[in-house]
């Protein structure tokens, strides 16, 4: 009976930890958020495209993703943004566990965290360059591009609020993508820089 009262003390501090983190990391990252409209216009391009990529007239396919140019434009404009405003936050609340589940004070190991505002840098890089893809003639290719892109992005807000299993779970909920696949289909250099800052080979 000591051990069970025992365990059920000791995993009712993890949950109080965990929520008390989560919710701090929640509250910082909204913060930051909340003074753009990035998810607002991220929705409105993952529409946009499905839309379009299921248009069988090619006209009217080209008409789709000209209403979405500058949609596209006000989102990179206002990721960069951001970014560079999270890049002011101190250094310890930006570390990111690597480890695959939540452990409670995990981000005080450097060795197994990696950096949110590095991330985010990482990040803008990469949407502002596949925004600027402006041929006509590959438009297809850069939704799918910058969909990836922007999947991941959320992938690390989501990581840096929960864990990486959790983040995964919810993009393959929200997106029907895996984790792995997003990784394979954004740019070379931010898959490059990616792997490199979160440990992926």
């Amino acid at each position: 009976m000591d051990l069970i009262f025992v365990a059920t003390l000791v995993a009712f501090a993890f949950w109080m930890v965990k929520a008390q983190e989560q919710r701090h990391r929640i509250a910082l990252l909204a913060a930051h958020l909340g003074k753009y409209q990035i998810e607002k216009h991220m929705e409105t391009l993952t529409q946009g495209y499905l839309r379009a990529l299921g248009e069988d007239d090619a006209q009217r396919r080209e008409q789709i993703f000209a209403v979405l140019r500058p949609t596209e434009q006000a989102l990179g404009s206002q990721f960069e943004r951001f970014a560079a405003d999270f890049a002011r936050v101190d250094p310890g609340q930006a570390r990111v566990s690597m480890l695959p589940l939540y452990l409670p004070f995990a981000t005080r190991l450097a060795a197994a965290t990696f950096d949110l505002r590095a991330a985010l840098a990482i990040h803008a890089r990469g949407i502002a360059q596949a925004v600027a893809d402006g041929n006509p003639a590959q438009a297809r290719d850069k939704a799918f591009t910058l969909s990836a892109e922007l999947f991941l992005m959320q992938h690390t807000c989501h990581w840096f609020c929960k864990s990486r299993t959790v983040a995964s779970a919810r993009m393959m909920a929200r997106h029907q993508t895996a984790y792995d696949k997003v990784i394979a289909s954004v740019a070379p250099a931010t898959r490059a820089a990616y792997c490199a800052l979160v440990g992926r080979g």
